[in-house]
């Protein structure tokens, strides 16, 4: 009982101040990101903290896996330091034995990280893609900032005008360029409004001017108004015609087993399953001398997370170009990551040595003739 104890406190420990690190850092890159794409107008300003939120959600699997594996090698690397496992093993504790506090710790994050990679991630990508699409398919006029010359949703107009209501339904010192079926257009006008007639939507100019040219063709044709109106689409850009897998759900995946889907399906499956192998490689990993130190450990410890995080991603892209399948590439990764962990633990705890390298070293403490 004080074995089991001793051990999932001093994991609480690290994985608690490892979750508070790596969270601070994403968020802090999650928030840098937001705004590039904000003063891009790819995302709403108002909207950036929820932006963030739903990216620092999706990115939560990985950061719980991460500071799980962290957790328990520096642990146990700890213990090696300063001797603990000496007294453990002298008391008939092997390192097998270790499994099990590790898991009764260690199984609500698993099942936590199931649920985000499953349902949470989705979902995530799911809504900060409708915030991208409703936000990319406003109105040309609330398209427009303040003193600043923008695009329209079709590209083929620039806006300028100052605002001047709360409800962006009007605005005055307007300027509109227009390029359309080899027509060069600048309209300006004092003031307008938009004005909704049916399904469409239309800006009505006052007291303005209208500047016409022809490409290809001399001459510039004038004209002034007292009230001009302007057809702007609000929803020029359309619904998308496929939603992202990312954001589809996982019973969507699974009963719609296209190359992309089965690829989609396969990161998904494979955040849990990895997690569930990091458990037992990171018995294995954290062996380590007393007297050598424990930063070798980490260092190859963050650099096995690094290597088998890649070969998810590449996986993902193998079985949606085809050039892999879904039961053959998650056998190969995660069966082998399982065995070899296995394997490996087994070898630290049983002391199994390689007969090659054994003689290699028995070659070295012979004395020379």
């Amino acid at each position: 009982m004080l074995f089991h104890s001793s051990v999932r406190k001093e994991l609480a420990r690290s994985f608690g101040a490892s979750l508070v690190v790596l969270v601070t850092i994403v968020m802090t890159m999650t928030l840098i990101r937001t705004l590039s794409q904000a003063s891009k107008g790819s995302v709403n300003p108002q909207e950036v903290l929820m932006v963030m939120g739903y990216s620092v959600l999706g990115y939560l699997p990985t950061i719980l896996t991460l500071c799980l594996f962290i957790a328990i090698v520096g642990t146990l690397s700890r213990m090696y330091r300063d001797s603990e496992m000496v007294i453990w093993f002298a008391a008939g504790r092997g390192l097998s034995s270790f499994l099990k506090p590790l898991f009764r710790f260690a199984w609500p994050v698993l099942l936590a990280i199931a649920l985000l990679a499953l349902v949470v991630w989705p979902w995530s990508n799911q809504q900060t893609q409708d915030m991208k699409d409703r936000y990319g398919k406003r109105g040309d006029l609330e398209r427009v900032a303040p003193g600043q010359f923008q695009e329209s949703a079709s590209g083929n107009r620039v806006f300028f005008l100052d605002k001047d209501t709360p409800d962006n339904k009007s605005g005055r010192n307007i300027f509109i360029s227009t390029n359309d079926r080899g027509k060069e257009t600048v309209t300006s006008a004092r003031s307008g409004r938009i004005v909704n007639i049916g399904e469409d939507q239309f800006l009505q100019l006052n007291n303005g001017q209208r500047l016409e040219t022809a490409t290809g063709t001399p001459g510039l044709k004038v004209s002034e108004f007292e009230e001009f109106s302007s057809r702007i689409n609000s929803n020029e850009l359309g619904p998308q015609d496929k939603t992202p897998a990312k954001a589809l759900s996982t019973w969507t995946l699974v009963l719609d087993p296209t190359a992309p889907n089965r690829g989609e399906l396969a990161w998904r499956l494979g955040l849990a399953l990895a997690a569930l192998n990091f458990v037992v490689m990171a018995i294995a990993v954290s062996s380590v001398n007393p007297r050598a130190g424990r930063s070798g450990n980490l260092v190859f410890a963050l650099f096995a997370f690094v290597v088998y995080y890649n070969l998810l991603n590449l996986g993902q892209n193998w079985i949606s170009g085809g050039r892999a399948s879904f039961v053959g590439f998650m056998t190969a990764l995660h069966g082998g990551a399982f065995l070899a962990g296995v394997l490996w633990l087994a070898k630290q705890h049983n002391s199994w040595s390689v007969p090659l390298l054994r003689r290699k070293r028995a070659s070295r403490q012979e004395p020379a003739a």
